[in-house]
């Protein structure tokens, strides 16, 4: 695995400095950067301090759908919970549930909104699950920086290595899985904007290794019976 940390259209260059200080600092390298702030000013490479590396060689993308095309699990950040998904993961079980994903998970990200208005409703949806910060207050907030701060720190737990760059399709990961899972439902006429579509493939997100592998096995099944050569 190679986690990497997305910002959507941050727009203060010092929270994206202290992003690649708390990204430096917890072990992880890659930083992508939808429509940013110039990242490179004077402002964001003193935050960065020792982590200038990480400023210049951030990807940066137009659009979200661009920045998050090759990504194989897709983790969102929200100060609150909202409509768009029913389960909601603190920071502290991301690792633990990234870690039972083993080998069917290969570029996993972690996601950060605007400062001001955070995640689009919209993509959130996209992500495939979303966590949040357990709070004691809901005010004052965290900023951008420091809940980047807090997930590296929690995530730096998995001893996560850098790894060449992975394009390649991963036929027994879990972002095949899930496609799999989709086309089975919809051959079973559940539809897309019906309550039981959106919600099987939330619950896939929860799986370990092992279950994911069990039920490619099932899905792989289903279609030589129903789709045969």
């Amino acid at each position: 695995m190679n986690m990497v940390f997305i910002l959507v259209e941050p727009a203060t260059p010092e929270n994206v400095g202290a992003t690649a200080r708390a990204m430096k600092t917890m072990g992880f390298h890659e930083l992508r950067l939808v429509n940013p702030c110039d990242h490179l000013s004077g402002p964001a490479r003193w935050l960065a301090h020792a982590s200038n590396d990480i400023l210049e060689q951030a990807q940066v993308f137009a659009t979200f759908g661009e920045a998050v095309s090759d990504i194989d699990f897709l983790i969102g950040t929200s100060a609150k919970q909202r409509l768009v998904k029913e389960d909601y993961l603190s920071t502290r079980e991301l690792a633990g549930l990234l870690r039972d994903k083993g080998d069917t998970v290969k570029r996993p990200a972690i996601v950060f909104g605007r400062e001001d208005s955070g995640l689009r409703n919209e993509e959130l949806r996209r992500c495939d699950l979303v966590s949040t910060v357990p709070l004691q207050t809901t005010y004052p907030s965290l900023n951008l920086a420091q809940a980047v701060m807090l997930y590296a720190y929690e995530l730096s737990t998995l001893n996560l290595p850098a790894t060449p760059e992975l394009r390649e399709r991963n036929e027994n990961g879990f972002r095949s899985l899930k496609e799999k899972t989709a086309s089975v439902l919809l051959e079973l006429n559940f539809r897309e904007d019906s309550a039981i579509y959106p919600r099987i493939l939330e619950r896939l997100n929860l799986l370990g290794e092992g279950d994911i592998h069990l039920l490619h096995s099932i899905c792989n099944k289903y279609f030589e019976k129903n789709h045969p050569e």
